[in-house]
């Protein structure tokens, strides 16, 4: 039986407060791959006077006047900009928004500034819990908003879809590994929502973080029967595999479908 995506991962999305603790400032760069665009996160508590940010996305100068607005109109400002991970729909506004704010940019690789998995990152009233989820890229990290029993998973798992897993930076041991450790914090009830990168928030974690452990499991099923099939004798074995086994997803994704494949690729050889 192929893997089914909940059917709530397919409502509309746009900007709003979904829980007590975090507010969406939707980014207007909606695409193929960022969906209905980058989702900004501010996090503070409702009667807080300090706020952290979430992934500030593309440079745009009107969307950062509106995340601004959002927090300035609660009467907060912004002590911590941070990111899941570098890829520039969600870090290319770092150093302006920090220059706007007088927050420093934090983010795995950023030196005397990295964050690492279990760091704390707080403002008044609320914190952020790192957890080190990599394989969409090796910088990839989610945040556990413990208050509202919340993750913020970036790319790691998307409000609508799948992510691509981001090869060579990305890898797919640790893609999988980190789902994996997903599942735990899921199970054990410190996580009932997922708050992505992209699209809308996910009520039912549990559920979505199967599906994406299903459909990994399928996918890598499928890619072994297009190499029996004769797609690893090809001059080009990716090629092969994109023609038996993506040819139903629309070609504006097939080069995160490729990257995708030579991530399954190299899982399988190792």
């Amino acid at each position: 039986m192929s893997a089914q995506a909940p059917a709530f991962t397919q409502a509309p999305w746009s900007s709003g407060q979904v829980s007590p603790h975090a507010y969406c400032v939707l980014a207007p760069n909606p695409g193929p791959m960022t969906l209905d665009g980058t989702n900004t996160w501010v996090v503070m508590a409702p009667d807080g006077d300090e706020a952290i940010v979430v992934d500030p996305g593309p440079l745009d100068e009107a969307h950062l006047a509106e995340v601004l607005r959002v927090v300035t109109e609660r009467g907060a400002r912004v002590t911590e900009t941070i990111l899941t991970h570098g890829h520039l729909d969600h870090s290319e506004a770092g150093p302006r928004f920090g220059e706007l704010t007088g927050s420093r940019v934090r983010a795995v690789g950023r030196g005397h500034d990295d964050l690492g998995d279990g760091d704390l990152v707080t403002a008044a009233g609320v914190d952020l819990r790192v957890v080190a989820t990599p394989g969409h890229t090796s910088d990839s990290i989610s945040f556990a908003l413990e208050a509202d029993r919340a993750l913020l998973t970036g790319d790691m798992i998307l409000g609508r879809g799948t992510t691509v897993v981001a090869h060579p930076d990305g890898e797919l041991a640790a893609y999988l590994a980190s789902l994996e450790r997903i599942r735990a914090l899921t199970g054990g009830g410190e996580v009932t929502a997922i708050l992505p990168g992209h699209g809308p928030v996910i009520p039912d974690a549990a559920a979505m973080v199967e599906f994406y452990r299903l459909h990994r499991a399928e996918r890598l099923d499928q890619v072994r029967a297009a190499l029996a099939d004769g797609a690893g004798q090809e001059d080009d074995p990716v090629e092969g595999v994109l023609r038996r086994v993506y040819s139903s997803v629309p070609e504006a994704v097939w080069p995160a479908a490729r990257l995708s494949i030579r991530a399954q690729l190299d899982y399988l050889r190792s």
